[in-house]
């Protein structure tokens, strides 16, 4: 293919991609209401999924937040006359975003592999599948976990009693938006570990070496992400970000000298065997 005919190739998955945008905006537009009663705004209530199940586990361990509150219940309101309506526009573009990212990753993919080898087509296509699978599973951790306990403890927070918590329909949205995306670009550190590692400039030595260090920042990220201070809070979202960080450690390759370390240890093995 001549240089224009990658730009015309180029110029079509736009194209696609652009329909596919705008006719799943136009599906989430007339949605949307539903969308907000039943998913966006079901952290504001007392019968949002995590609650009950937090509710059942913490009902019988002392010293636990209480999630049993039934009456827990934060009204949304709106200060600006346009902020509903842009509201609208703007999260069925979001949400017209999310559910073709699979296709969008999947143009991208049409895009580019006729220029790649067999083997690289085999590669990238994991890649691909791999990174949609992940991203997707970080934004459900965001919606199911990481804001409503982040929205929980922020909107019952009192510095005084003569203080009266009012929670406005963007503040509410840009922390939603904000928390579920950045999860989602959070669980890609493993895909990114092993595009580092592919290049040369990451191996699995790092993660040995900078375990430790890596603890404290994973727990000063959970501190900062769900700040109540309690134990059992810390831990849940600690516990899936240690998590990621091992994943990560063995999606790279190991270091030279630990792949030296391995083949000793092997031949040492032989060598026992042998003489046994």
């Amino acid at each position: 293919m001549s240089f224009w005919d990658h730009l015309e190739e180029l110029r079509w998955t736009l194209v696609r991609s652009i329909i596919a945008l705008f006719v799943f905006a136009i599906l989430g537009f007339a949605i949307m209401p539903y969308i907000y009663d039943s998913w966006i705004m079901g952290p504001t209530r007392a019968d949002f999924v995590l609650y009950k199940y937090l509710c059942y586990v913490t009902s019988s361990v002392p010293f636990m937040p209480d999630f049993c509150d039934d009456t827990f219940h934060i009204k949304i309101i709106n200060y600006n006359l346009t902020s509903q309506f842009f509201r609208h526009m703007t999260t069925s573009f979001w949400f017209a975003l999310i559910l073709t990212f699979p296709y969008l990753a999947f143009e991208v993919w049409r895009f580019v592999s006729p220029a790649l080898y067999s083997n690289e087509k085999k590669s990238i296509r994991w890649v691909f599948l791999f990174g949609t699978g992940m991203f997707f599973i970080g934004c459900a951790v965001g919606y199911f976990l990481v804001f409503p306990m982040t929205f929980r403890f922020l909107s019952t927070y009192q510095l005084s009693e003569m203080i009266e918590n009012t929670i406005s329909l963007d503040s509410y949205m840009d922390n939603f938006l904000t928390l579920i995306f950045i999860m989602g670009i959070v669980f890609e550190l493993p895909l990114v570990s092993w595009l580092l590692s592919q290049l040369g400039f990451l191996n699995r030595s790092f993660f040995k070496k900078f375990r430790r260090h890596a603890i404290v920042g994973l727990l000063v990220l959970s501190a900062v992400i769900t700040p109540s201070g309690d134990p059992f809070t810390l831990s849940v979202v600690f516990v899936p970000l240690y998590l990621l960080f091992e994943l990560s450690r063995f999606m790279v390759k190991p270091a030279p000298k630990e792949t030296d370390e391995e083949d000793e240890d092997e031949d040492t093995a032989d060598i026992e065997i042998k003489t046994s």
